[in-house]
Formats: C-alpha cells, sequence, structure tokens
C-alpha cells in the first residue's frame, strides 16, 4: 500500500446519504461533531460554514442520512413553506449568504423561531461566519449570533491527499501514489485547488494520450 492509500485509510469516514465517503480531519472535525450531537443543538439552530468545495453540502447529506431532514436552497424559502413545515421535522437551508436579502431576512427569521417552537432542527449552511453575513434585521442578527457555529477549514496534509485520490478516483484515473505524494507536498491547500488541479491534469492526460506521472503535473502546474 502506498504513502498516499495509508493517508486516505486512515481518516474515519462516515457515509452520506448517496453512498459517498465523507473523509473527517482536523479541519472538519469540530464540524462533524456538531453534526453528532443533534438534536441537542442550542436554539435548535447551527450553522456551518465555509469555503467553496469544502464538504458543506457533503456533511448536510450526512445529517439528512441521521435526522430524516430534507434539504432546500434560500431560494426556495418563502413565508408559504415556513407556515406549512411540519412538526418535528428537520431542515437544511444551503448557501444562505450567496443569496440573502432584505426580503429574505423575515422570512429566514420567522423560520427559526418556527422551527423552535415545532421542536425541529434547523441546519444552515454559509461560506462566511454570520458576522459576515449582509444583514439588516436586527433581530436575526442577535438570533444568528447567538446560535452555534462551526467552521469547516482548508485541509491539511492527509484530508489533501484523500481528497485528491477522490477526485482521480471519480474520474476513473488511477495515479501512483508518489503522484498524489508530490502534489500533496506543493499544491495550495484548499480545496479549490485540489479540484482545479485535478481537472487539469485530467485534460492534458487526455490530450497527450499518457499517463498522470510527475513529469506531467510539474509542466501543467507549474510546480
Amino acid at each position: 500500500m502506498s504513502r498516499a492509500d495509508q493517508l486516505t485509510f486512515d481518516l474515519p469516514r462516515r457515509l452520506a446519504q448517496g453512498g459517498e465517503d465523507f473523509f473527517i480531519a482536523d479541519s472538519n472535525r469540530l464540524a462533524v461533531e456538531w453534526i453528532d450531537r443533534w438534536p441537542e443543538w442550542p436554539g435548535r439552530l447551527l450553522i456551518v460554514h465555509g469555503p467553496a468545495g469544502c464538504g458543506k453540502s457533503h456533511l448536510t447529506s450526512v445529517w439528512r442520512g441521521i435526522s430524516g431532514g430534507e434539504a432546500i436552497p434560500l431560494a426556495a424559502l418563502t413565508e408559504d413553506r415556513v407556515a406549512a413545515f411540519t412538526p418535528g421535522g428537520n431542515l437544511a437551508v444551503e448557501d444562505v449568504d450567496a443569496g440573502l436579502n432584505p426580503a429574505l431576512e423575515p422570512i429566514l427569521f420567522h423560520l427559526i423561531n418556527i422551527m423552535r417552537e415545532r421542536q425541529g432542527a434547523l441546519l444552515l449552511t454559509a461560506r462566511a461566519a454570520p458576522a459576515h453575513w449582509p444583514l439588516t434585521l436586527p433581530d436575526l442578527a442577535s438570533r444568528l449570533k447567538a446560535a452555534a457555529a462551526s467552521a469547516i477549514e482548508e485541509p491539511g496534509e492527509a484530508l489533501l491527499a484523500a481528497l485528491l485520490l477522490k477526485e482521480f478516483a471519480d474520474r476513473q484515473i488511477r495515479v501512483t501514489g508518489e503522484v498524489i505524494s508530490f502534489l500533496t507536498s506543493r499544491l495550495e491547500r484548499s480545496f479549490s485547488a485540489t479540484h482545479m488541479a485535478v481537472e487539469a491534469l485530467d485534460r492534458a492526460s487526455l490530450a497527450h494520450q499518457r499517463a498522470i506521472t510527475i513529469p506531467l503535473a510539474r509542466a501543467v502546474l507549474g510546480l
């Protein structure tokens, strides 16, 4: 087994609703611990935030699998939808800060209140922490400030290796442990950089009809 394989399988994994692995590492461990505390969330509300591609939707899927909840985008949130919420049900609203506006703020505030009244749990995901959301409604800002919140950070070395292997596997590309180790030691520690690197190497491999090697990675990614 290569060093990269060992890094991957040494990480604990949780199964999302679709059956995909969610790797647990230092960068997301606190968020996972909060998910596991469900339904014991203060005010029945949890906010998980982190950069694009960090696994927020994946973790939401994990939570839906254990809570039986549903997920909707912020744009689908209406007063009628809130009023029809099933007592005892659970709901995730994703990418809240991407589309939040003054018209939606009272609806979100109403949702938070009604979820608590009807003994449901609410999971909100966003890229930024609530303190950086463009809020104009003081009551909503106060309620979000008091909520439990957890950040998903950029990946460390072990998680980066696991993500690289998964990205390649999803594209049905086999690479050696040496290539994974080379990329792990040189790529920017971010989810977006990992995705873009694998995408660029996949294109180059297809264009030149050659395997992904360290020399190819150096040439394509300038490493």
